[in-house]
């Protein structure tokens, strides 16, 4: 679901960022005051969560990737504001470092992934688990939360996709950017996700909420730090399994290079040809004259460190400013 830049066009890609500049100081400010500089760590817990659950690609019905974004676990354990905070911080490092999805398309990224996607998990988690009790009851709410939401943000980003077409073509008809209308982006985006990327969100999920809801309750809701080098410990057991991602071949459905469309539509679309172009400094993950796993695994530990470090820098910006404040 990380649409690439040129895909969608600019004008496509301002509005979606114009949408998500309200959410995200609204979603600032919600976090502001409901965290604390000492429970600044979650944010980045839930960042490098989502971050690294991306980076396990598997393959999907019709010879395409996909992953599950974890938005939806983010949302339920602390709410649905953390969560737009976390998830874009990772879409950001993403984009910014690795060349995951795009520079101009972040805002669209974003709405789908770290707006829609948690706020839709979190209500349907509410509304379903109060029909519900116990842990059996909330595990299943958990489930078709994160089943639900996954599958809302592919059905969005299949409409991104297939409004193309439609709105943006040169002066012979041709599409200017995504060559693939409704007809086409609708079910190849949706039937993998109903499959199998949706059926893994649900299950890492419900998985994850189970086994911490057992475990160490107060971490949900409350944001207890008492685990937090227990959530260290799992986050580095995930960077050294990100390589797993690497098994799965092909690549996600819209997301393809200029060379792959040509070799497959015949032609690419002009707005793609002269579009916005983006280096980014650890492009797929790798890393230059290393070996594709260690890049891998380097990558996931780059982009883990540069979130954590962020939210860091955050908390003592923060907290300078409250001593500030108080002394003034």
């Amino acid at each position: 679901m990380h649409i690439p830049d040129n895909y969608l066009s600019p004008s496509t890609c301002a509005v979606f960022a114009a949408v998500m500049l309200p959410v995200w100081r609204r979603a600032s400010l919600n976090v502001k005051r409901e965290i604390t500089r000492q429970k600044m760590p979650l944010l980045g817990v839930g960042a490098a969560f989502s971050f690294l659950m991306m980076m396990f690609n598997l393959p999907l019905p019709g010879g395409t990737t996909g992953h599950a974004v974890g938005a939806s676990l983010v949302a339920i354990f602390w709410g649905p504001y953390f969560a737009v905070i976390s998830v874009s911080i990772a879409l950001a490092i993403q984009a910014l470092f690795f060349g995951d999805g795009g520079i101009l398309s972040l805002g669209v990224n974003c709405f789908n992934m770290a707006f829609v996607m948690p706020f839709t998990a979190f209500y349907l988690f509410k509304l379903i688990s109060s029909k519900f009790s116990g842990v059996r009851g909330r595990t299943v709410a958990a489930f078709i939360a994160g089943y639900l939401s996954l599958n809302v943000a592919a059905f969005l980003t299949s409409l991104e996709f297939g409004i193309q077409p439609s709105l943006f073509t040169d002066q012979a008809g041709l599409p200017l950017y995504g060559p693939y209308g409704f007809a086409t982006a609708i079910p190849a985006m949706m039937i993998p996700h109903l499959l199998v990327a949706g059926v893994l969100e649900g299950l890492v999920t419900a998985g994850v909420y189970r086994y911490v809801s057992r475990v160490s309750p107060e971490f949900i809701y409350q944001g207890s730090l008492k685990k937090i080098k227990h959530a260290y410990l799992h986050l580095a057991a995930m960077i050294l399994l990100t390589p797993l991602g690497l098994l799965a071949v092909g690549t996600a459905w819209g997301e393809w290079g200029p060379d792959e469309l040509q070799s497959t539509i015949g032609y690419v679309p002009k707005g793609m040809k002269s579009g916005f172009q983006f280096a980014a400094p650890l492009a797929d993950y790798s890393l230059s004259k290393v070996h594709e796993v260690a890049g891998y695994f380097l990558s996931a530990l780059i982009g883990v460190a540069l979130i954590l470090l962020f939210f860091r820098l955050v908390g003592k910006v923060t907290s300078a400013r409250a001593r500030k404040r108080t002394n003034d």
